[in-house]
């Protein structure tokens, strides 16, 4: 049966390069894309030269808005994660972006791309890292990938989750990795929170570290904003079993009917779904997905 063609698809990495030793596996991913039916392009900014970095963050920025010009490409899809990517931010042409019907992928420290391009523009990116077609999940993953991508489905966006605070929640999306989203905090890139589903996770990081940042967050007035907390995977809290965890500790910041949901299918995680920020979602207790 024939491949249906999806068009062009622009590969990034905004934040950390990748190491050359990763060559083989970038390869692999370029050939399930393919695959799929998207051609898969390559910016010059993929490989760390020079430290972490593949590019100065002007030079990555305009990697980036080349993909945004190019009529041909369809989807512009992160590989990176780690530090960097909101050195890129001032370089972003927001005009060209908002006028773009392109939507990017991206997750980790792609948060503070993807909420900046909400915060300016008011469009949806998908927080989602595009390896996971190549991971220890990737038969699931390329078939949940593969229907979305074509409208078929929207089996990569269908999570399960529980209420362990309240039993509805519908808003607008916003957030993404704590520590990442934070480096927005006091720019002109930070989403407006008001009335919005507010998503954390985190790779890495115990209470200490999860302690300051949901501080930042109370002091800087987010859980005055927002509706409801949607918490997914902190990878190594839960793998060490930390105590307090994520859950008993944000209960200390906010109010008490304010909805809490935690999904262990979005984060750091092989495994994990992608979400929409920028989009709604309409939360049930006793549902399994998203609407």
């Amino acid at each position: 049966m024939a491949i249906q063609k999806l068009g062009k698809a622009g590969v990034v990495c905004c934040s950390n390069g990748q190491p050359r030793t990763n060559g083989g596996r970038l390869q692999k991913l370029c050939d399930t894309l393919t695959e799929l039916g998207l051609e898969p392009v390559l910016s010059d900014c993929i490989y760390a030269d020079d430290g972490v970095f593949c590019g100065t963050g002007k030079e990555r920025a305009e990697a980036l808005m080349d993909f945004y010009k190019d009529q041909e490409i369809k989807v512009i899809f992160d590989i990176s994660g780690g530090d960097v990517a909101n050195q890129i931010l001032p370089y972003l042409d927001f005009d060209l972006i908002t006028k773009s019907e392109k939507e990017f992928w991206g997750y980790s420290d792609l948060t503070a791309v993807i909420n900046a391009i909400y915060a300016k523009t008011g469009k949806r990116s998908v927080l989602y890292q595009i390896r996971n077609l190549i991971g220890s999940d990737s038969e699931r993953q390329i078939n949940d990938f593969s229907g979305t991508i074509r409208g078929e489905t929207e089996r990569l966006f269908d999570f399960s989750y529980e209420f362990v605070q309240g039993s509805s929640l519908e808003g607008v999306v916003v957030g993404g990795n704590i520590r990442c989203l934070l480096k927005l905090a006091g720019t002109g890139y930070w989403p407006d929170m008001q009335d919005k589903i507010l998503l954390l996770e985190a790779r890495s990081g115990r209470v200490p570290q999860m302690t300051a940042y949901l501080s930042q967050l109370w002091q800087i007035g987010v859980f005055r904003q927002i509706r409801g907390i949607m918490l997914g995977t902190f990878t190594v809290m839960e793998q060490e079993n930390c105590i307090p965890d994520i859950i008993s500790l944000v209960k200390e910041y906010i109010p008490e009917n304010m909805p809490i949901i935690k999904t262990f299918q979005i984060g750091h995680g092989q495994d994990s779904k992608g979400i929409v920020i920028g989009g709604g979602l309409l939360l049930k207790s006793g549902n399994t997905k998203n609407n």
